[in-house]
């Protein structure tokens, strides 16, 4: 079976079961998994599943860090058809309650530190429960027929209006990239099989568990990571001879400045790839002097299965420092274009809404469809809620977003979200909130709260209560109080004005 003709999941694992079974496919802490067993454990999992009553279309869920078991039961649940659910673990209690009952999951995979999350529906706890369930389970093939077009992937982003909401994606969104980079010879986002690839990004973001399925797409070795250690990082580069790396800039920044990095060897990486912001200049140089290796910034959204723009690696070399402000050129079967408020094209070197047209857009959101509806403009467009130009080399740059999302460290964080979650505090009369520039994280989120007469509410009273309530990384990191809000004549909070003293002087509006 030729690589091309992979266009699911199941497939892949299979092939790959077939064609290289004693290789490594999973290494987690000193167990590691041959493709042969992973694909066995897969079949049980979905018999398993099947046991327990999940039909084709139903939710499971799965809440904890990255592990092993973690990765091979998204593969079960494709098996038996099941839609599997990845949730951020350093969500609040209360927001994980709601995803739950969002997606109507029929089975919850907990890991015992976050087995208190209030839910009343079956579940299983990982580290005590989930190897001698799937153990007892039949190996047989579950004969589950699957399609390239099916559900694979439900993963919550930050909502607009409040609440998360479910980004549907199928098997063919995240699988038809890469025979398209084969065959222009995108190398350095197309790993080889028996290549290694350390995955430290968070499971229940597209950068976590896409990761780990594009490995199973490409045949490669995956190093799984709980969760981001630079040390364990600096280690097991050295150790496992790791060939890919993937990490938001400043998880880089962390990385480079351990102790550990002034000794390690680095010499194995081939390259390494960014997203989540734009690379510090000084980083960069400092990326390449010390690891010695290729980079290439990405930009995707969940709703795009990660990755459909790129800046190259030629495009970080000296002299090539005037596109380094840019998000790069789309990937073989992309299309972008710049829409007015109208959503009618304009021309080149003028700003707007970026759309995006491609295989890689989600079918859908869950029980949304007005929602869907707005984002999906017809045509295959999909709406990004980002506002760009395209110079007339078809580079893309990002200036400013029409939606208003702030991203911190890689996490995208929305702030109606946690206006929400802050206006029941008893001494806020009014609230907004901002992202303004971090040096480190990119952006840090900001709250500008009207005190009720006579309060005397100060910056941590706001920030403790937050904390009780959303995830800690959505709180706001500093609070400045004001009289009143700036408004339009329709009540709509203007953020630009509130945001502008602090992007003052800058040549783009997002970092």
């Amino acid at each position: 079976m030729g690589e091309t003709e992979c266009w699911t999941f199941c497939e892949a694992l299979a092939r790959h079961a077939a064609e290289q079974g004693e290789q490594v496919a999973l290494r987690f802490g000193e167990r590691t998994t041959s493709y042969a067993a992973y694909h066995r454990h897969a079949s049980q999992i979905a018999n398993g599943l099947a046991a327990m009553g999940l039909c084709p279309g139903d939710r499971v869920a799965y809440l904890g860090k990255n592990s092993d078991l973690a990765v091979e039961l998204c593969l079960g649940a494709a098996r038996a058809g099941v839609v599997f659910v990845p949730i951020i673990w350093r969500l609040a209690p209360a927001e994980v309650e709601f995803i739950l009952a969002d997606c109507g999951a029929k089975l919850l995979f907990v890991e015992a530190g976050f087995a208190a999350v209030p839910w009343d529906g079956p579940r299983v706890t990982m580290e005590s429960d989930f190897a001698d369930w799937r153990d007892i389970q039949s190996d047989r093939d579950p004969a589950v027929p699957v399609g390239r077009d099916d559900a694979f992937l439900q993963l919550y982003t930050s909502g607009t209006t409040g609440k998360p909401k479910g980004v549907v994606l199928s098997h063919y969104n995240g699988s038809n990239l890469r025979p398209k980079l084969k065959e222009a010879g995108i190398y350095w986002y197309c790993a080889e099989p028996g290549e290694s690839l350390i995955m430290a990004m968070p499971y229940g973001h597209i950068a976590g568990v896409g990761g780990a399925t594009g490995a199973v797409l490409g045949g490669q070795e995956l190093i799984i990571h709980a969760e981001f250690d630079p040390a364990l990082m600096i280690h097991d580069v050295s150790t496992y001879r790791v060939s890919w790396l993937f990490l938001v800039p400043a998880a880089l920044g962390i990385m480079l400045a351990h102790p550990d990095a002034a000794r390690a060897d680095f010499s194995s990486v081939k390259g390494l790839t960014y997203g989540a912001s734009p690379i510090p200049l000084d980083l960069l140089k400092e990326g390449v002097e010390r690891l010695k290796c290729e980079f290439a910034q990405l930009y995707g959204l969940t709703e795009t299965y990660g990755t459909v723009i790129s800046l190259p690696p030629e495009d970080h070399r000296p002299g090539r420092e005037h596109l380094m402000r840019s998000a790069g050129k789309p990937m073989p079967g992309v299309e972008v274009r710049i829409v007015d408020a109208d959503l009618n094209p304009l021309p080149q070197g003028e700003t707007g809404e970026i759309v995006i047209r491609s295989d890689c857009v989600m079918l859908e959101y869950w029980n949304r469809p007005e929602e869907t509806a707005h984002v999906m403009i017809g045509d295959g467009w999909f709406r990004t809620g980002d506002a760009g130009m395209l110079d007339a080399e078809g580079y893309l740059f990002i200036q400013d977003r029409i939606k208003d999302m702030i991203v911190s460290g890689g996490e995208n964080v929305y702030p109606a979200e946690v206006e929400s979650a802050l206006y029941g505090h008893p001494d806020i009369a009014d609230i907004a909130v901002i992202g303004i520039p971090d040096a480190k994280w990119g952006e840090a989120v900001k709250a500008v709260v009207v005190r009720k007469p006579g309060s005397a509410l100060s910056e941590a009273d706001v920030i403790d209560y937050g904390r009780t309530r959303i995830a800690g990384f959505k709180c706001p990191k500093t609070v400045d109080f004001i009289e009143a809000l700036p408004r339009n004549p329709s009540g709509k909070i203007l953020r630009r004005e509130l945001r502008a003293p602090y992007w003052e002087g800058r040549d783009r509006q997002v970092n």
